[in-house]
């Protein structure tokens, strides 16, 4: 498995916020056996599993299941690195969002930053990838509201969120929720997802600058080049963990979003080790390790077909094969409050 990673600059925000609600952060990443000083090196990345164990520690020490769900919290100390001064010089809010979809590997390459465009605007998804460990509501939750914050904040307005969509079921009280996104709420869905109405996504940005932009965009291209992510292979996996539900996704498919040939993808794909065939298997075996963390109103039907898989005995077979159990097997391994506990 891919070793996946958060920012120094999210997690150090992340951290801050846990302060600001009153925990003591060194007691934490001592009972987590990080070091805490690691936060102030900009080159530090923090392992995935670290970060959620953070938050479950976090969590159950504040006795707060809204740990983080505050529009003031997100705001403050949501950080979304140099990539949000890379979304923050583009002309429109649509462009900004285009920014952090290309980019969200710097912030995090556990997590993944999809645009769907619909009749009534555009689905912002949020996703999360590898790792043993579950994650935490409130760790989506908190990245969720910061994006959300972020847009009113470049925008320079009070958006009109449409809709809000989490994964994880409903809460006994569900208010802060609403007073914290301040739109239609659903829970129990297929994605963690915001609906942008079209004329936000036009809105210009309040510090527009083009040459900035250019700057910006250059180094945000460097750190991910620092990370590896300019090779074609980890391109390839975030489009087919973004287009798995669609029927008989193919490496044609793939080629064409990435505006080359199927056959000069392969090429590619071959001096780097791998083929598309092995990476949608990767991107399924972990995928399917988070689906099947998440809480149990989540039905196998529904993970067979957000992996893009015909019917449940394709499920499971690839189950028994990537874990040696099938996925009801795999699922019970873990807790109920590990499942329904507490970007990133």
């Amino acid at each position: 498995m891919i070793a996946r990673t958060s920012s120094a600059a999210w997690v150090k925000g992340v951290v801050d916020m846990f302060s600001a609600e009153g925990l003591d952060t060194l007691s934490l990443f001592e009972s987590a056996g990080l070091d805490i000083g690691a936060l102030d090196d900009p080159q530090v990345r923090f392992a995935i599993d670290d970060v959620s164990l953070l938050w479950s520690l976090a969590v159950e020490r504040s006795g707060k299941a809204t740990l983080g769900l505050s529009r003031d919290l997100a705001t403050t100390y949501g950080n979304f690195d140099v990539v949000a001064y890379a979304m923050m010089a583009c002309p429109t809010l649509h462009e900004g969002l285009e920014r952090l979809a290309r980019y969200m590997n710097v912030v995090s390459d556990a997590a993944t930053f999809t645009l769907t465009e619909c009749a009534d605007g555009c689905w912002l998804e949020l996703g999360h990838m590898g790792g043993e460990r579950p994650v935490p509501r409130q760790r989506v939750e908190f990245g969720m509201l910061t994006l959300l914050t972020y847009c009113c904040w470049i925008t320079g307005r009070e958006l009109q969120v449409e809709a809000v969509e989490f994964v994880y079921p409903e809460p006994a009280r569900a208010k802060p929720h609403r007073d914290a996104y301040r739109s239609a709420l659903r829970f129990g869905q297929r994605a963690n997802r915001a609906l942008l109405r079209t004329a936000d996504l036009a809105l210009p940005l309040s510090r527009r600058n083009a040459v900035l932009a250019v700057v910006h965009e250059k180094l945000a291209e460097q750190r991910l080049a620092a990370l590896g992510h300019l090779r074609t292979s980890p391109r390839v996996r975030e489009l087919i963990a973004s287009r798995l539900t669609q029927p008989d996704l193919c490496r044609e498919d793939v080629a064409a979003a990435l505006h080359i040939s199927s056959r000069t993808l392969q090429r590619r794909l071959e001096s780097e080790g791998t083929s598309f065939q092995q990476l949608r298997d990767d991107t399924r075996r972990e995928l399917a390790q988070l689906y099947l963390r998440e809480p149990s109103n989540n039905p196998l039907s529904r993970v067979a077909e957000r992996l893009g898989f015909e019917d449940q005995s394709n499920l499971f077979r690839a189950c028994k094969r990537w874990f040696g159990q099938s996925p009801g097997q795999y699922r019970a391994r873990f807790s109920f409050s590990e499942r329904g506990g507490a970007v990133s």
